[in-house]
């Protein structure tokens, strides 16, 4: 099969396309939530169902923490500690749409069983 002049712009404008993709997508610009004895009750919370290591792949591999649930003890704890929020802050409700929960074990979904019993290891 011949590649002619036509093919060669087709291929060439999905390379460009992907490379503005790319150029454009960037790191992640908002700051995770540090895993540290100040966040526990964050990192408690949103994990506290997460399965074992003896649970099927499926379960660990599709494991997503309960971010809602842990999200409510964001703002009243910034407020008790005087920690402010920057000037263009948004909505305060859903601190863990933009701010992620660190990894806290190397396979997906599952933590170690320390975390599990008594609490998220602290860096």
């Amino acid at each position: 099969m011949k590649i002619n002049k036509r093919d060669w712009l087709f291929i060439g404008l999905i390379v460009v396309v992907t490379g503005i993709f790319f150029a454009i997508s960037g790191k992640e610009k908002t700051t995770p939530v540090p895993n540290d004895s100040t966040h526990r009750i964050v990192y408690e919370t949103a994990y506290r169902n997460a399965p074992g290591p003896d649970a099927s792949f499926f379960k660990r591999a599709f494991f997503k923490p309960d971010k809602q649930g842990a999200e409510v003890y964001c703002e009243p704890c910034h407020k008790e500690k005087g920690i402010p929020f920057p000037p263009n802050h948004p909505p305060k409700n859903r601190c863990l749409f933009c701010h992620k929960l660190l990894q806290i074990s190397g396979e997906a979904g599952s933590l170690p069983e320390k975390t599990r019993t008594q609490g998220v290891p602290v860096k």
